[in-house]
Parts: structure tokens; sequence; C-alpha cells
């Protein structure tokens, strides 16, 4: 399984979202610390779940965070999220 597959059946299955998209950025920072031949080091992800209403952005990105911890300790050098709850506008 990929990383990203890995990243998408975990966000699903932790935080039940409304929408998902994780975007592997790898190529945009070849030559960069961190980037290594093959990618999936660089992610961005763009989720909207009913877990983040309430929560201010911190507190959205640490659980994130500790849903991906494997993830984040091996291959992933990089993780840029935008959390949102249901109707929110992002920002």
């Amino acid at each position: 399984m990929s990383t990203k597959d890995a990243i998408i059946n975990k966000l699903r299955e932790a935080f039940l979202p409304e929408s998902l998209d994780v975007v592997d950025e790898s190529h945009l920072h070849e030559g960069h610390a961190g980037h290594r031949p093959g990618g999936e080091t660089h992610f961005r992800v763009y989720i909207v779940s009913p877990a983040f209403e309430g929560k201010s952005r911190i507190e959205r990105h640490r659980m994130i965070n500790a849903t991906l911890t494997q993830e984040l300790a091996g291959s992933v050098h990089a993780l840029a999220i935008h959390a949102h709850g249901p109707g929110e506008k992002p920002r």
C-alpha cells in the first residue's frame, strides 16, 4: 500500500469525512530537504469532517497528526493540513 493510500484510509476511519483529498506534492520539493527518489514525502490534506466542529485550528492539526503518527515518523517529511467542519469556509 502506498503512503498516500495509508493516509487516506486512516483519515477516513478516524474522522468519517464528508470530503477528503490527499495530494502528493513531493515532485514540487525535488532537491529540498526530506525529498527522496520515488516521492511520497510531502503531502497536502484537504478534509471536511463533523469531528472538527468546535475545534481550533491547532486542535484539528493535532488530531490529524496523532492519527498519522506512524507516517510522520517514517516516510512523510511534510504535511500541509486544511481541516474544516461542515459548512465552514476555508481560510
